[in-house]
């Protein structure tokens, strides 16, 4: 072998001598984004263990305002989570407890109240749980899924105000036929008769337009054969309380055969229609504040999230 091979390094072949040595080349360590600076909280094996001898320590942390946000991001998320969870088994104790996905509901299950609760809490849950893991565990694809749903929602509360303030008239009128098919399904739907009740007690009225109305229920239509037959419910009644602490549940029957002048001094006359509509334009303020304060919340998140990406995508690029 020449000797400028020998001083480059080159080993004498096997089969000129047996007096050798093989030199193994190592390959170069690479460098590992794991933990923290990784796609996610848990080590990736045995990488992590090696980081502080490949990298010379633990990847910087975040500097204090990147942590608050990261912590306050959290801490938003965690308790929206716990929210959206909260509707999500309402929503579904709701469907359970009067056996809406059975055969004799499904027809109904579109217009079911409580399947509301159960897309809105899913959906909610979703998108709060992954803010709330992403920016723990700094995790940027799941923080763009978070900040990507609070943008779709920025959208559709946006879109829900310019039509309820462009269609508010039609919008009554949609109400007001709502509440007409919840008449018509008030035996049949626990939720629905839930809901009628409390407007009918709390605004003192009884059916949309007058308390007649309540003829177009089979239950209550003076042509039923039920004990119910020319009766209202208990929520119509001036008077609904038995010695003042039991609901009496009959005191209605009977009122629709009687004269109106007679009828007035039993149950409400007056339709809920008019009070409602009176009751949301004094009320529309409180309507008007919390979509705001909701709206404002939500961009909020929004601008504090792609901080956040921002800061760990700088801190990445200097590990």
């Amino acid at each position: 072998m020449a000797p400028q091979d020998q001083e480059a390094g080159f080993d004498e072949s096997p089969a000129l001598s047996c007096n050798y040595t093989v030199r193994v080349l190592e390959p170069i360590p690479k460098k590992h984004n794991a933990g923290p600076s990784g796609w996610g909280c848990l080590p990736q094996g045995d990488k992590w263990h090696l980081a502080p001898s490949l990298q010379g320590g633990l990847p910087l942390p975040l500097n204090f305002w990147s942590s608050c946000i990261k912590y306050l991001i959290f801490l938003l998320n965690f308790l929206f989570s716990l929210l959206g969870l909260l509707t999500l088994v309402v929503g579904l104790w709701g469907l359970t407890d009067k056996e809406s996905l059975g055969s004799q509901q499904l027809p109904h299950l579109g217009t079911d109240p409580m399947l509301l609760f159960v897309v809105v809490g899913l959906t909610v849950s979703i998108v709060s749980l992954a803010g709330c893991v992403g920016a723990l565990c700094e995790n940027v694809c799941l923080l763009w899924f978070f900040a990507g749903g609070i943008l779709t929602f920025l959208i559709l509360e946006t879109l829900a105000g310019i039509l309820i303030y462009a269609l508010w008239d039609q919008l009554q009128d949609i109400l007001d036929s709502t509440m007409l098919v919840a008449i018509n399904r008030y035996q049949d739907d626990s939720d629905l008769r839930f809901l009628l009740d409390e407007i009918q007690l709390g605004l003192q009225c009884c059916g949309v337009v007058s308390y007649q109305d309540w003829k177009l229920n089979l239950y209550f239509n003076c042509s039923s054969p039920g004990v119910q037959a020319c009766g209202l419910p208990h929520s119509c009644c001036i008077n609904p309380w038995e010695n003042g602490t039991i609901i009496n549940s009959q005191c209605g029957f009977g009122a629709l055969s009687l004269d109106e002048a007679t009828a007035q001094n039993v149950v409400h006359s007056e339709g809920c229609g008019p009070r409602l509509r009176q009751w949301l334009s004094h009320n529309s303020w409180v309507i008007r504040d919390y979509t705001l304060v909701t709206t404002v919340t939500e961009g909020l998140e929004f601008l504090l999230v792609t901080k956040l990406v921002r800061d760990i995508k700088v801190r990445k690029a200097s590990d």
